[in-house]
Protein backbone atom coordinates (compact mmCIF):
# COMPACT_ATOMS: atom_id res chain seq x y z
CA UNK A 1 0.00 0.00 0.00
CA UNK A 2 2.78 2.43 0.99
CA UNK A 3 4.70 1.55 -2.16
CA UNK A 4 1.61 2.16 -4.29
CA UNK A 5 1.00 5.59 -2.71
CA UNK A 6 4.63 6.52 -3.44
CA UNK A 7 4.39 5.59 -7.13
CA UNK A 8 4.75 8.63 -9.40
CA UNK A 9 1.72 9.41 -11.53
CA UNK A 10 1.49 11.37 -14.78
CA UNK A 11 -0.54 14.55 -15.19
CA UNK A 12 -2.54 12.80 -17.90
CA UNK A 13 -3.52 9.97 -15.54
CA UNK A 14 -4.64 12.36 -12.77
CA UNK A 15 -6.58 14.42 -15.33
CA UNK A 16 -8.29 11.22 -16.50
CA UNK A 17 -9.31 10.38 -12.89
CA UNK A 18 -10.61 13.94 -12.45
CA UNK A 19 -12.70 13.73 -15.62
CA UNK A 20 -13.96 10.27 -14.64
CA UNK A 21 -15.06 11.55 -11.21
CA UNK A 22 -16.92 14.48 -12.71
CA UNK A 23 -18.64 12.44 -15.42
CA UNK A 24 -19.66 9.47 -13.30
CA UNK A 25 -20.53 11.69 -10.35
CA UNK A 26 -23.13 13.38 -12.52
CA UNK A 27 -24.53 10.02 -13.69
CA UNK A 28 -24.69 8.68 -10.12
CA UNK A 29 -26.43 11.87 -8.99
CA UNK A 30 -29.15 11.38 -11.61
CA UNK A 31 -29.59 7.80 -10.43
CA UNK A 32 -29.90 8.89 -6.81
CA UNK A 33 -32.40 11.59 -7.80
CA UNK A 34 -34.51 8.98 -9.60
CA UNK A 35 -34.52 6.81 -6.46
CA UNK A 36 -35.47 9.80 -4.30
CA UNK A 37 -38.38 10.70 -6.59
CA UNK A 38 -39.55 7.08 -6.66
CA UNK A 39 -39.46 7.06 -2.86
CA UNK A 40 -41.61 10.18 -2.78
CA UNK A 41 -44.06 8.63 -5.23
CA UNK A 42 -44.41 5.61 -2.92
CA UNK A 43 -44.84 7.88 0.11
CA UNK A 44 -47.23 10.08 -1.91
CA UNK A 45 -45.21 13.21 -1.08
CA UNK A 46 -44.08 14.05 -4.62
CA UNK A 47 -45.58 17.29 -5.95
CA UNK A 48 -45.25 19.30 -9.14
CA UNK A 49 -43.44 21.98 -7.12
CA UNK A 50 -40.74 19.47 -6.16
CA UNK A 51 -40.35 18.40 -9.79
CA UNK A 52 -40.30 22.03 -10.96
CA UNK A 53 -37.72 22.91 -8.32
CA UNK A 54 -35.48 20.03 -9.45
CA UNK A 55 -35.73 21.17 -13.07
CA UNK A 56 -34.86 24.71 -11.98
CA UNK A 57 -31.80 23.38 -10.15
CA UNK A 58 -30.39 21.89 -13.34
CA UNK A 59 -31.25 25.00 -15.34
CA UNK A 60 -29.26 27.13 -12.87
CA UNK A 61 -26.40 24.65 -13.41
CA UNK A 62 -26.58 25.26 -17.16
CA UNK A 63 -26.70 29.03 -16.60
CA UNK A 64 -23.73 28.75 -14.24
CA UNK A 65 -21.67 26.88 -16.85
CA UNK A 66 -22.72 29.29 -19.58
CA UNK A 67 -21.57 32.24 -17.50
CA UNK A 68 -18.39 30.70 -16.11
CA UNK A 69 -17.12 28.44 -18.92
CA UNK A 70 -14.83 30.99 -20.58
CA UNK A 71 -13.63 32.26 -17.22
CA UNK A 72 -12.75 28.75 -16.05
CA UNK A 73 -10.71 28.01 -19.19
CA UNK A 74 -8.86 31.32 -19.50
CA UNK A 75 -8.63 32.50 -15.91
CA UNK A 76 -8.97 29.58 -13.49
CA UNK A 77 -6.79 26.97 -15.19
CA UNK A 78 -4.26 29.44 -16.61
CA UNK A 79 -3.98 31.20 -13.26
CA UNK A 80 -3.15 27.99 -11.39
CA UNK A 81 -0.50 26.94 -13.91
CA UNK A 82 1.05 30.42 -13.91
CA UNK A 83 1.40 30.45 -10.12
CA UNK A 84 2.60 26.82 -10.06
CA UNK A 85 5.31 27.45 -12.66
CA UNK A 86 6.62 30.82 -11.48
CA UNK A 87 5.58 31.46 -7.88
CA UNK A 88 5.54 28.06 -6.12
CA UNK A 89 8.06 27.32 -3.37
CA UNK A 90 8.63 23.81 -4.79
CA UNK A 91 7.13 21.29 -7.20
CA UNK A 92 5.72 18.37 -5.26
CA UNK A 93 5.70 14.96 -6.94
CA UNK A 94 2.40 13.57 -8.16
CA UNK A 95 1.66 10.41 -6.21
CA UNK A 96 -0.88 8.96 -3.81
CA UNK A 97 0.54 10.77 -0.81
CA UNK A 98 0.36 14.22 -2.36
CA UNK A 99 -3.15 13.51 -3.68
CA UNK A 100 -4.32 12.47 -0.19
CA UNK A 101 -2.66 15.55 1.32
CA UNK A 102 -4.26 17.76 -1.33
CA UNK A 103 -7.72 16.37 -0.56
CA UNK A 104 -7.34 17.08 3.17
CA UNK A 105 -5.98 20.60 2.53
CA UNK A 106 -8.62 21.31 -0.11
CA UNK A 107 -11.28 20.21 2.35
CA UNK A 108 -9.97 22.60 5.02
CA UNK A 109 -9.86 25.37 2.43
CA UNK A 110 -13.41 24.50 1.39
CA UNK A 111 -14.55 25.00 4.98
CA UNK A 112 -13.18 28.56 5.07
CA UNK A 113 -14.35 29.35 1.54
CA UNK A 114 -17.83 28.10 2.43
CA UNK A 115 -17.82 30.10 5.65
CA UNK A 116 -16.80 33.21 3.69
CA UNK A 117 -19.69 32.67 1.28
CA UNK A 118 -22.12 32.79 4.19
CA UNK A 119 -20.52 35.64 6.12
CA UNK A 120 -19.69 38.14 3.36
CA UNK A 121 -22.30 40.11 1.41
CA UNK A 122 -20.95 39.37 -2.06
CA UNK A 123 -20.40 35.72 -1.17
CA UNK A 124 -23.93 35.27 0.13
CA UNK A 125 -25.39 37.14 -2.86
CA UNK A 126 -24.30 34.26 -5.10
CA UNK A 127 -24.40 31.37 -2.60
CA UNK A 128 -27.95 32.15 -1.51
CA UNK A 129 -29.06 30.59 -4.80
CA UNK A 130 -27.92 27.20 -3.49
CA UNK A 131 -29.79 27.65 -0.22
CA UNK A 132 -33.01 29.08 -1.61
CA UNK A 133 -34.66 25.75 -2.39
CA UNK A 134 -37.31 24.74 0.17
CA UNK A 135 -36.58 21.10 -0.69
CA UNK A 136 -33.59 18.85 -0.08
CA UNK A 137 -32.61 16.27 -2.66
CA UNK A 138 -29.53 15.63 -4.74
CA UNK A 139 -30.62 18.04 -7.49
CA UNK A 140 -30.14 20.89 -4.98
CA UNK A 141 -26.40 20.13 -5.06
CA UNK A 142 -26.40 21.44 -8.65
CA UNK A 143 -28.19 24.69 -7.80
CA UNK A 144 -25.37 27.19 -8.46
CA UNK A 145 -25.18 30.97 -8.27
CA UNK A 146 -23.61 33.31 -10.87
CA UNK A 147 -20.26 33.80 -9.08
CA UNK A 148 -19.87 30.35 -7.55
CA UNK A 149 -17.13 29.51 -10.05
CA UNK A 150 -15.04 32.56 -9.12
CA UNK A 151 -14.63 32.28 -5.35
CA UNK A 152 -12.78 28.91 -5.18
CA UNK A 153 -9.95 30.30 -7.33
CA UNK A 154 -8.73 32.73 -4.68
CA UNK A 155 -9.00 30.25 -1.82
CA UNK A 156 -7.30 27.32 -3.55
CA UNK A 157 -4.54 29.30 -5.29
CA UNK A 158 -2.19 28.98 -2.26
CA UNK A 159 -2.10 25.23 -2.92
CA UNK A 160 -0.32 25.97 -6.21
CA UNK A 161 2.09 28.22 -4.31
CA UNK A 162 2.84 25.31 -1.97
CA UNK A 163 3.82 23.22 -4.98
CA UNK A 164 0.78 21.06 -5.68
CA UNK A 165 0.44 20.41 -9.40
CA UNK A 166 -2.77 22.05 -10.72
CA UNK A 167 -4.16 18.71 -11.90
CA UNK A 168 -3.84 17.42 -8.34
CA UNK A 169 -5.62 20.52 -7.02
CA UNK A 170 -8.44 20.11 -9.56
CA UNK A 171 -8.79 16.43 -8.61
CA UNK A 172 -8.93 17.31 -4.90
CA UNK A 173 -11.56 19.99 -5.55
CA UNK A 174 -13.60 17.52 -7.62
CA UNK A 175 -13.41 14.88 -4.87
CA UNK A 176 -14.60 17.32 -2.20
CA UNK A 177 -17.39 18.56 -4.48
CA UNK A 178 -18.53 15.02 -5.34
CA UNK A 179 -18.63 14.08 -1.66
CA UNK A 180 -20.65 17.23 -0.96
CA UNK A 181 -23.08 16.37 -3.75
CA UNK A 182 -23.93 12.99 -2.26
CA UNK A 183 -24.84 14.59 1.09
CA UNK A 184 -27.96 16.23 -0.35
CA UNK A 185 -30.53 13.60 0.58
CA UNK A 186 -33.21 12.85 3.14
CA UNK A 187 -33.11 9.13 2.42
CA UNK A 188 -30.07 8.56 4.67
CA UNK A 189 -30.96 9.38 8.28
CA UNK A 190 -27.99 9.02 10.63
CA UNK A 191 -24.87 6.91 10.17
CA UNK A 192 -22.92 5.10 12.93
CA UNK A 193 -21.73 7.51 15.65
CA UNK A 194 -17.96 7.26 14.89
CA UNK A 195 -18.62 8.21 11.26
CA UNK A 196 -20.91 11.07 12.30
CA UNK A 197 -18.17 12.31 14.66
CA UNK A 198 -15.47 12.59 11.98
CA UNK A 199 -17.15 12.93 8.59
CA UNK A 200 -19.80 15.19 7.16
CA UNK A 201 -23.02 13.26 6.64
CA UNK A 202 -26.47 13.89 5.15
CA UNK A 203 -27.70 14.61 8.69
CA UNK A 204 -25.04 17.27 9.26
CA UNK A 205 -25.63 18.82 5.85
CA UNK A 206 -29.39 18.94 6.33
CA UNK A 207 -28.64 21.17 9.31
CA UNK A 208 -26.54 23.41 7.06
CA UNK A 209 -29.51 23.91 4.73
CA UNK A 210 -31.88 24.72 7.57
CA UNK A 211 -33.42 28.15 8.14
CA UNK A 212 -34.17 27.24 11.77
CA UNK A 213 -32.47 29.85 14.01
CA UNK A 214 -30.29 27.23 15.71
CA UNK A 215 -29.13 25.84 12.34
CA UNK A 216 -28.18 29.06 10.54
CA UNK A 217 -24.46 29.29 9.61
CA UNK A 218 -23.64 25.83 10.93
CA UNK A 219 -21.84 22.80 9.47
CA UNK A 220 -19.76 24.37 6.67
CA UNK A 221 -17.65 21.23 6.23
CA UNK A 222 -17.01 19.44 2.97
CA UNK A 223 -15.77 15.96 3.90
CA UNK A 224 -14.59 16.24 7.51
CA UNK A 225 -17.05 17.61 10.07
CA UNK A 226 -14.11 17.93 12.46
CA UNK A 227 -13.44 21.41 11.01
CA UNK A 228 -16.80 22.60 12.34
CA UNK A 229 -16.18 20.95 15.68
CA UNK A 230 -12.75 22.61 15.87
CA UNK A 231 -13.89 26.10 14.86
CA UNK A 232 -17.17 26.25 16.80
CA UNK A 233 -19.69 26.02 13.96
CA UNK A 234 -21.10 22.53 14.54
CA UNK A 235 -24.76 21.80 15.22
CA UNK A 236 -26.41 18.39 15.50
CA UNK A 237 -29.68 17.61 13.72
CA UNK A 238 -32.34 17.56 16.43
CA UNK A 239 -35.38 19.60 15.44
CA UNK A 240 -37.00 18.97 12.05
CA UNK A 241 -35.13 21.00 9.45
CA UNK A 242 -36.97 23.79 7.65
CA UNK A 243 -35.12 24.13 4.36
CA UNK A 244 -34.52 27.35 2.47
CA UNK A 245 -33.60 30.92 3.38
CA UNK A 246 -35.12 33.01 6.17
CA UNK A 247 -37.12 35.07 3.65
CA UNK A 248 -38.51 32.36 1.32
CA UNK A 249 -38.00 33.00 -2.40
CA UNK A 250 -41.26 31.24 -3.35
CA UNK A 251 -40.35 30.92 -7.01
CA UNK A 252 -39.15 28.19 -9.34
CA UNK A 253 -38.47 30.61 -12.18
CA UNK A 254 -34.84 29.78 -13.08
CA UNK A 255 -33.89 33.40 -13.84
CA UNK A 256 -35.41 34.64 -10.56
CA UNK A 257 -33.64 31.90 -8.61
CA UNK A 258 -30.30 32.50 -10.36
CA UNK A 259 -30.21 36.29 -9.99
CA UNK A 260 -32.19 37.14 -6.85
CA UNK A 261 -29.17 37.38 -4.53
CA UNK A 262 -27.08 39.66 -6.72
CA UNK A 263 -30.15 41.73 -7.56
CA UNK A 264 -30.89 42.30 -3.88
CA UNK A 265 -27.26 43.25 -3.17
CA UNK A 266 -27.18 45.64 -6.15
CA UNK A 267 -30.31 47.42 -4.87
CA UNK A 268 -28.82 47.70 -1.38
CA UNK A 269 -25.55 49.14 -2.71
CA UNK A 270 -27.37 51.53 -5.05
CA UNK A 271 -29.63 52.88 -2.30
CA UNK A 272 -26.93 53.09 0.38
CA UNK A 273 -25.82 56.57 1.39
CA UNK A 274 -22.07 57.12 1.27
CA UNK A 275 -19.24 55.09 -0.19
CA UNK A 276 -18.43 53.35 3.10
CA UNK A 277 -21.97 52.01 3.45
CA UNK A 278 -21.92 50.80 -0.15
CA UNK A 279 -18.67 48.92 0.47
CA UNK A 280 -19.96 47.51 3.75
CA UNK A 281 -22.98 45.95 2.05
CA UNK A 282 -20.51 44.04 -0.14
CA UNK A 283 -18.07 42.92 2.55
CA UNK A 284 -20.13 42.73 5.75
CA UNK A 285 -22.26 39.69 6.68
CA UNK A 286 -25.72 39.43 5.10
CA UNK A 287 -28.30 41.33 7.10
CA UNK A 288 -25.91 44.16 7.89
CA UNK A 289 -27.51 47.62 7.96
CA UNK A 290 -25.87 51.00 8.59
CA UNK A 291 -26.39 52.34 12.12
CA UNK A 292 -26.68 55.89 10.92
CA UNK A 293 -26.83 57.73 7.65
CA UNK A 294 -23.58 58.86 6.04
CA UNK A 295 -23.36 62.07 4.03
Amino acid sequence: MVEYLSTLLSEEYVHYIDAWLNDWGFVVAFGVLALELCRQIILRTLTWNIIGDAVTNYITLAMFFGLNYLMIITFYIAGFYLVYEYFSVMHLPINGWTILAAIVIADLIYYWEHRFMHRCGIGWATHTVHHSSPYFNISVAYRFGPLDGVMPFFFHLPMAMLGFNPVVIFLAEAFVQLYQTLLHTEVVKKLPRPFEAIFNTPSHHRVHHGSNPEYIDKNYAGIFIIWDRMFGTFAEEKEKVVYGITTPLESINPWTVFTHGLKKLAIQVWNAEGVINKINYVIKPPGWEPKEKVD
